[in-house]
């Protein structure tokens, strides 16, 4: 049996590249940014909230998470959020992040775009001065919604495109083809943006090829179902296209129904390049740490593997080539 301690996991740097910001909002905090902005939530007590994360379904998450979303109106908010999870990274030796948000979530509340981008610059900012912690922001799109609703946030965050690395596609996947944001997808890389987009966790593989083909994506947002379609799995090894996999997460939703299952191994036996991340960690059943020491226990992992992942997390980042040889020459050097 492999036994390999938290301290060892934590003595690797490593990158995030699959973290919703609204998906680390904590139950304390969640009570604390109702009180203060006088937000009556349908729970009475932190107990009653903290019962509510024991959701049991995507519906109950989608419950939870959209009521928690409702206590984020100021621009404090939207710092306090994005400074507590820059303080969880530095727990687990997270040196670089790249944080999806969700306007949408927001501004359809009457949030204006430059509240939420406002606070959360600011939160990274900090974060590089005084934790050291480098970071990108990554402007997702809401699938369930139509494709004119992210051109009109596509139009919000140009003001704001020198603080937004790329874009992405997130929410309920089933009956949301990437293909339905196609246009889109184009109009963002006529102003420079990067792309990435949620396929193959409920959806099926053929969502990875449309993602790939019409959305024209740098890497897939778990992507676990592409070992399904042989051929696929082939294409992602040969084209090193990354995946952003979420094991906790996946476990928490029912895509596998535990750990032990997960097919994290299974991909970098294959050769593609797979990427440990902790997707909404606040419901999910903890960070990237935590996500890293549970696979390491469940699955079997090796530190050989463990420094293959953490130097996949820099491989698939979008971070510059000397900053990602920087990473990837530390990891090297730690004993196996």
């Amino acid at each position: 049996m492999i036994n390999i301690s938290k301290d060892q996991i934590k003595k690797l740097p490593k990158a995030e590249l699959h973290l919703h910001i609204e998906g680390s909002l904590e139950p304390e905090l969640m009570m604390k940014l109702a009180k203060r902005n006088n937000i009556t939530l349908k729970y009475k007590n932190l107990s009653e909230i903290r019962a509510a994360y024991q959701f049991t379904s995507l519906q109950s998450f989608l419950d939870i998470y959209y009521e928690g979303a409702k206590v984020l109106m100021h621009e404090e908010d939207f710092f306090d959020l994005t400074w507590d999870y820059l303080l969880h990274c530095k727990d687990d030796n997270v040196v670089h992040s790249e944080i999806f948000f969700d306007p949408q979530t927001h501004t359809d509340r009457g949030i204006p775009f430059a509240t939420v981008i406002h606070g959360l610059r600011r939160a990274l900012d900090l974060g590089k001065k005084e934790l050291g912690i480098s970071s990108y922001l990554i402007m997702s799109f809401l699938r369930h919604l139509p494709e004119a609703n992210a051109f009109k946030t596509l139009e919000q965050s140009l003001p704001f495109k020198d603080w937004i690395k790329g874009i992405g596609l997130d929410s309920s996947e089933v009956g949301h083809p990437p293909s339905k944001f196609t246009r889109v997808f184009e109009a963002a890389r006529q102003h420079g943006f990067l792309s990435v987009a949620h396929a193959g966790e409920e959806g099926p593989p053929e969502y990875i090829w449309e993602a790939l083909e019409s959305l024209k994506i740098q890497r897939i947002d778990h992507g676990i179902r592409c070992l399904e379609d042989p051929k696929l799995a082939q294409h992602l090894t040969r084209k090193r296209i990354p995946l952003t996999v979420c094991p906790l997460s996946n476990v928490k939703l029912k895509v596998f129904q535990k750990l032990d299952d997960h097919n994290l191994k299974k991909l970098l036996d294959a050769g593609i390049l797979a990427t440990i991340n902790s997707d909404d960690p606040a419901y999910f059943g903890g960070y990237l740490g935590e996500n890293y020491f549970q696979c390491t226990k469940s699955l079997g992992l090796s530190m050989r593997d463990l420094k293959v992942l953490a130097s996949n997390s820099f491989t698939a980042s979008f971070l510059p080539p000397n900053e990602k040889a920087h990473w990837l020459k530390i990891i090297e050097h730690i004993s196996a």
